[in-house]
C-alpha cells in the first residue's frame, strides 16, 4: 500500500467516525407512536451504516482523485474552466434575462410566485455581494436591513397613507442609514469578530421589533399593508373603477397583480445589478476590491478605509431596504418571525455558492437554491438532507463558487479572465 493510499485511508476513516457521531442520533434514531399512545425510539442501524459508508467512500475517492490530478494540473484546469465560464456567461446572462422577461407569459400563478421569490433572493444576494464579495466584509446580519426596509414601508404606509413608490426610496435610505450605524462600531474588526458583531446586530433588530409594541405591534406584526399601483391603477381581483382591468378592458384576474409584482422585483433586481456593475468600474468599487485583497496595502496607498467600509455597508443595506419594502407590499403582512438569522444564512450561502463578487454566479445560485428546492417539496423528510449534500458536493468540486473567475475592473491591454486562485494568492 502506497503512502498516498495510507494517508487517504486514515483521513477517510476519520471522516467516517465524525459522520458516525453526527448521523448516529440524527438518522439512526426515529420517534414513532407506541402501542400505548406514547412515543418510542426506533433504531435504524442500516441507514446509519449506509450514510457512514458513503462518507468514507466519497472522502477516499476524492483524496485519491486530487492526488492523481496534481496541484499544477488542477490550477490549469481551474484557469481553463474560468475562461470557459467567462465566455459562456456572455450567452447565459442574456438567456436568463430573456427567460425572466417572458416568464409571466406562461400565465401560471405557481411559476409567477416562484419567480417573485427567486428574484427577491437574487436582489438580496446582489446587495450582500457588495459587502461580502466586493468589499470582503463578512456580514451575518444582513437580514436587519431587510427588516428595516420592510417595517419602514409598513409603518409609513399604514400610518401616514403613503404609497409604495413614495416609501420605496425612504425605506432604502433608512436601511442605508442603519448600515452606516452598523459600520462605525466595526471599523477595526475583521474576519470572525466582524461576523459575530453583525450577527448580534441582526438579532438586536429582531428583538427590538418584537418588544417595541407601540411602533411595530410586537409579535403580532403589521397587517393591511397597501399594494403598489401602476400610475394610480389598482389591481383588484373584482375589478371596478380605477382598476387595471377596468382601464384596459380586460377580465379581472389575480394573475395581473402577481405579474405586476414580478416585474417590479425584476426591475429592482436589474437596478441593483446595474448600479453594482457601474460602481465596480468607479474608484469606489476598485477601492472595495483592493480592501478585500489587502487592507494594509490600501492604507499605505492612501485609501480612506473608514469611508470605504461605510460606503460598502450603506450601499448593500440600501438594496436590502428596497427588497424589504417589496417583501412587505407583496405579503401585505409582516412580523418579526420573517426576519430571523436563517434568512441571512440563506442569502450568504447564495453569495458564497455563486462565487464572491460574481453577479452571474449569485443569480445562478439563487435559482438553484430557491427554485431547485421546490423540486424536493414532495420529499419533505429528505429535502434538507439533499440540499445539504448538494452544497457539500459543490463546495468540494468548486470551493470558490460556481463562477469563481472574474473580469478585472481595470486592465492594461486584453481583459483576461482572472482565476480565483490567483486572486487568493495576491496575484490578481
Amino acid at each position: 500500500m502506497s503512502a498516498t493510499l495510507r494517508a487517504a485511508s486514515r483521513d477517510a476513516l476519520l471522516s467516517a467516525l465524525v459522520a458516525l457521531g453526527l448521523f448516529g442520533p440524527m438518522i439512526g434514531l426515529l420517534t414513532a407512536p407506541g402501542p400505548t399512545g406514547g412515543l418510542t425510539l426506533v433504531s435504524r442501524p442500516a441507514a446509519v451504516a449506509i450514510a457512514v459508508s458513503t462518507v468514507f467512500a466519497g472522502r477516499l475517492l476524492l483524496l485519491l482523485w486530487r492526488a492523481r490530478r496534481g496541484r499544477r494540473a488542477a490550477y490549469a484546469q481551474n484557469r481553463a474552466l474560468a475562461e470557459w465560464l467567462n465566455r459562456a456567461g456572455r450567452y447565459v446572462g442574456p438567456a436568463l434575462l430573456l427567460g425572466a422577461l417572458l416568464l409571466p407569459l406562461t400565465g401560471e400563478r405557481y411559476y409567477l410566485d416562484l419567480g417573485v421569490l427567486v428574484m427577491t433572493y437574487v436582489m438580496l444576494g446582489w446587495g450582500l455581494n457588495i459587502v461580502v464579495g466586493l468589499a470582503g466584509l463578512l456580514d451575518l446580519g444582513y437580514v436587519a436591513f431587510y427588516a428595516v426596509g420592510a417595517y419602514s414601508y409598513a409603518i409609513f404606509s399604514t400610518t401616514f397613507g403613503l404609497g409604495f413608490w413614495t416609501c420605496l426610496p425612504i425605506a432604502g435610505l433608512l436601511a442605508a442609514l442603519w448600515g452606516v450605524i452598523l459600520g462605525f462600531p466595526v471599523l477595526r474588526l475583521r474576519g470572525d469578530y466582524l461576523a459575530i458583531v453583525t450577527l448580534a446586530f441582526g438579532e438586536i433588530i429582531r428583538i427590538v421589533l418584537v418588544n417595541w409594541v407601540s411602533l411595530t405591534n410586537g409579535p403580532n406584526g403589521i397587517s393591511g399593508i397597501p399594494r403598489p399601483t401602476l400610475f394610480g391603477l389598482t389591481f383588484n381581483a373584482g375589478g371596478g373603477p380605477g382598476s387595471f382591468a377596468d382601464f384596459f378592458g380586460v377580465t379581472p384576474s389575480i394573475t395581473h397583480r402577481i405579474a405586476f409584482l414580478y416585474y417590479v422585483i425584476l426591475g429592482l433586481a436589474l437596478l441593483t445589478n446595474w448600479v453594482t456593475l457601474r460602481l465596480r468600474r468607479q474608484p469606489l468599487g476598485r477601492a472595495w476590491e483592493a480592501m478585500r485583497e489587502d487592507e494594509i496595502a490600501c492604507r499605505s496607498l492612501g485609501i480612506n478605509i473608514t469611508r470605504t467600509k461605510l460606503t460598502a455597508f450603506a450601499t448593500g443595506a440600501l438594496f436590502g431596504g428596497f427588497a424589504g419594502a417589496f417583501f412587505a407590499t407583496r405579503q401585505a403582512f409582516i412580523s418579526p418571525e420573517s426576519f430571523t438569522f436563517i434568512e441571512s444564512a440563506i442569502v450568504l450561502a447564495i453569495v458564497v455558492l455563486g462565487g464572491l463578487g460574481s453577479q452571474l454566479g449569485v443569480a445562478l445560485a439563487a435559482l438553484v437554491m430557491i427554485g431547485g428546492g421546490e423540486l424536493f417539496r414532495s420529499f419533505a423528510e429528505y429535502r434538507m438532507l439533499a440540499f445539504g449534500l448538494a452544497l457539500v458536493v459543490v463546495m468540494v468540486l468548486r470551493p470558490r463558487g460556481l463562477v469563481s473567475g472574474r473580469t478585472p475592473s481595470v486592465a492594461l491591454g486584453a481583459r483576461r479572465e482572472i482565476s480565483a486562485e490567483l486572486v487568493a494568492e495576491g496575484r490578481g
